[in-house]
């Protein structure tokens, strides 16, 4: 009797043992059952995104997986390891791509990632701005010859601009041009040989044969004045013809500013200095006219008076450039 209950004993300790074992092997079995991760790829307008990479990385160097969404934008991974974490990332031409946070699966889980949208790729675009100093002069010099008093009268040779491009000497000569050939240089030159008609100056008589004369010298010493004053001195000596308004400080200080343009200019290095351009035009002006003045209104006195007159005539265009003109002054809209 005895050694039968031996036997049952130890019978059950043998079923226990082999239950329990195999109550383990259940467990572990459990424990590694694998997962599925899917979702749906869409953008910000909630439209899918078909053909998008989608990377699944976990913790180990060849732990990788990809694959590409449908149609429908939608992937899937199976058997993928419960307790490990994983990172989803996705990339599509045209989006950012998009990274999810670390996703662990329990045993056997079923992870649907949602919101996942792409948003449209950030362009980084690099501009190369190159300064072109002829350019830049050239465009400034086609607003300044639409420049008109009232709309009518040149003003071409101001600038408004704070830190102007340097002139071409092409530009400088085709600045000239357009003053010599404007339809109101024309009538200002009949206007003015018909004001000197009247004061009977120069000695060139009455008459349409006189009023012909002052037309054919007063035109010949613009051309020359602008000529040698703009274009031919300023070219072969570097410095810039044009009058550069003030338009700040007081009015002593714009006064004496405006009153000295005609001894002082700008150079084409951007440096102040004395305007040999604006003094030699005028002498050169008035020692032409001698050749085509008459006899009686010739002599190097004449030369002098008429270059004093011309610098005058300077101070007075500048002082009205800094106070008056600039409101009257129609600048083309930019």
């Amino acid at each position: 009797m005895m050694g039968s209950n031996l036997c049952l004993a130890t019978f059950v300790a043998v079923a226990l043992t082999l239950s329990s074992a195999a109550s383990g092997q259940t467990v572990q079995v459990a424990d590694m059952q694998p997962g599925r991760i899917v979702g749906t790829v869409t953008d910000v307008n909630n439209d899918t995104v078909p053909d998008a990479t989608v990377v699944l990385d976990g913790s180990g160097m060849n732990d990788q997986r990809r694959v590409t969404t449908n149609e429908n934008g939608y992937f899937e991974f199976e058997d993928v390891k419960a307790g490990m974490p994983y990172q989803v990332s996705i990339h599509a031409e045209g989006f950012a791509d998009w990274t999810s946070p670390a996703v662990v699966l329990e045993p056997g889980q079923y992870k649907i990632l949602t919101d996942i949208q792409l948003r449209i790729a950030t362009a980084l675009t690099t501009v190369q701005v190159t300064y072109n100093a002829v350019q830049v002069a050239t465009e400034q010099v086609k607003v300044e010859e639409k420049q008109r008093v009232l709309g009518f009268i040149p003003n071409f040779y101001v600038v408004y601009d704070r830190d102007p491009a340097p002139l071409t000497a092409k530009l400088k000569f085709q600045l000239a041009f357009k003053v010599v050939v404007d339809p109101v240089t024309a009538a200002g030159v009949a206007l003015y040989s018909g004001m000197e008609q009247a004061g009977d100056r120069p000695n060139y008589g009455q008459g349409a044969q006189g009023f012909g004369k002052r037309v054919g010298a007063n035109a010949a010493g613009g051309f020359t004045d602008i000529m040698i004053g703009g274009a031919i001195l300023p070219s072969l000596l570097h410095q810039d013809p044009r009058y550069f308004y003030k338009g700040t400080g007081t009015t002593m200080s714009r006064m004496r500013y405006a009153m000295s343009r005609p001894f002082v200019c700008k150079g084409d290095n951007g440096k102040w200095q004395p305007n040999y351009s604006s003094i030699g035009g005028d002498l050169g002006s008035s020692a032409i006219s001698y050749a085509y003045y008459p006899k009686s209104d010739r002599g190097v006195g004449m030369v002098f008076t008429n270059f004093a007159i011309n610098t005058g005539e300077r101070m007075v265009a500048s002082l009205a450039q800094e106070f008056l003109l600039r409101r009257f002054t129609h600048k083309p809209v930019e």
